[in-house]
C-alpha cells in the first residue's frame, strides 16, 4: 500500500469510535463519497479554466459528487502539478495541467520537486487546441512564405508567453532551421503579448484562437497559419503550417489538457475516473463548447495519453535543446 493511504488507513482505524470517525474511514467507503477537486495549473477566466469546470460538472454528475475546481496557475505548472503528486493517492485530488508541467519543464530544471513518470499516472487526455501563427497587421506577410522571405532580410520578433513556452520554443526552432534571425521577446500571458502584436511592436506571434480570436476580429492581427494536421472550422481559409511546408512534428504541437492523478491510486478509482471523464467528453454538448474555443475532443483513456507523452517527449527534448531555454 502507498505509505501516505497507510498512515490514512492507521489513523482511520485509531478513530473508529471518536466523533468525526465517517470521515477518518471514508477511504473504506465506496468511491467517491466525498468531494472531489480538479486542481489547475492554470489561472482562472481562460479556455483551459473553461473546459475544466465544464468537465468538473459534468463527472461530479455521473460519480454523484460535487468535483470543486482549484485554479493553482505558475511556474510553468509546477506549483499545481508538485500539489498533486504529493497529495493522498484516494482520488480525491485530481490535476489538469499541460505538456510543460509533466514533459518540457523535464528539460528546461536541472531539479524538479516531482518525477512526472514516477509521482503521478496517467487517466485520459482531455482536448488539444490548435495554436494560431500571427503577424502585425502592418507586417507584409499574408503566410509562411513571405514571413520568412521577410525574416531572411531583416529578422524576426518573435513574442511568447514566457520563457520554455511552446511560442518561445517554436520561434527558435524556426530560426535555427530556416537560418533566420530571430529574436524572442517575452511577456506574462497571451493577452499582453497579442496586445503588443497588434501595436506593431513584434512581428509574429504563437497563440490559442479563443485569445487571438478578438484581435483577429477587429483586424489589428493577421493569421497566416495554424499548428496540428487540419484547418480550424473558424479559420476555414487559413492553411495549417504542415500545408505550406513546415510539416515536422514541431509545428504540429497543440494546447494539450491532461487529466493525472497521484502515483498509487487505486487502479479501480482510476478506470472510473476514465470512464466517467471519457463519457462527459463525448458528450455533444461538451464536444460543440470546445469547437467554440477553438480547442477539440480527445480523450482515448490512459494508455492512449501515456503512448502520445512517449511520442512527444523526443519533440520536446529538440525544441528546448534547439532554444537554449533553461529555467532554473
Amino acid at each position: 500500500m502507498h505509505p501516505k493511504l497507510l498512515g490514512a488507513c492507521a489513523f482511520a482505524l485509531c478513530m473508529t469510535s471518536a466523533p468525526g470517525a465517517s470521515d477518518a474511514v471514508a477511504a473504506d467507503a465506496p468511491y467517491p463519497n466525498r468531494p472531489i477537486t480538479f486542481v489547475l495549473s492554470a489561472a482562472p477566466g481562460g479556455a483551459s479554466d473553461s473546459v475544466t469546470r465544464m468537465l468538473a460538472k459534468d463527472v461530479g454528475t455521473r460519480l454523484g459528487q460535487p468535483i470543486v475546481v482549484e485554479n493553482k496557475p505558475g511556474a510553468g505548472g509546477i506549483i499545481a502539478t508538485n500539489a498533486v503528486a504529493k497529495a493522498l493517492p484516494d482520488g480525491y485530488t485530481i490535476l489538469l495541467t499541460f505538456p510543460q508541467a509533466v514533459l518540457n519543464n523535464r528539460f528546461l530544471y536541472s531539479k524538479l520537486p516531482y518525477d512526472p513518470l514516477r509521482d503521478l499516472t496517467f487517466i485520459t487526455e482531455v482536448s488539444g487546441g490548435v495554436m494560431v501563427m500571427t503577424v502585425a497587421s502592418g507586417l507584409p506577410v499574408t503566410n509562411i512564405r513571405s514571413l520568412l522571405a521577410y525574416g531572411d532580410k531583416h529578422g524576426l520578433t518573435f513574442a511568447n508567453w514566457g520563457p520554455g513556452s511552446y511560442a518561445h520554443l517554436v520561434g527558435a526552432y524556426l530560426g535555427k532551421s530556416k537560418k533566420i534571425d530571430v529574436t524572442p521577446v517575452s511577456y506574462k500571458g497571451e493577452a499582453p503579448m497579442l496586445q503588443d502584436l497588434a501595436g506593431g511592436n513584434v512581428n509574429v506571434a504563437v497563440s490559442s484562437l479563443n485569445t487571438a480570436l478578438p484581435f483577429l476580429q477587429s483586424g489589428r492581427v493577421r493569421a497566416i497559419g495554424v499548428t496540428g494536421t487540419q484547418r480550424l472550422s473558424a479559420l476555414p481559409d487559413v492553411p495549417t503550417l504542415a500545408e505550406q511546408g513546415l510539416s515536422e512534428r514541431e509545428y504540429e504541437m497543440t494546447g494539450l489538457v491532461l487529466m493525472m492523478a497521484p502515483a498509487g491510486t487505486p487502479a479501480q478509482i482510476l478506470l472510473r475516473l476514465e470512464k466517467e471523464t471519457r463519457a462527459a467528453i463525448d458528450n455533444p454538448k461538451f464536444r460543440a463548447r470546445l469547437q467554440m474555443l477553438g480547442m477539440y475532443a480527445i480523450g482515448g483513456g490512459a494508455a492512449h495519453a501515456r503512448k502520445h507523452y512517449d511520442e512527444m517527449y523526443p519533440v520536446q527534448q529538440r525544441l528546448v535543446e534547439i532554444s537554449g531555454a533553461k529555467l532554473d
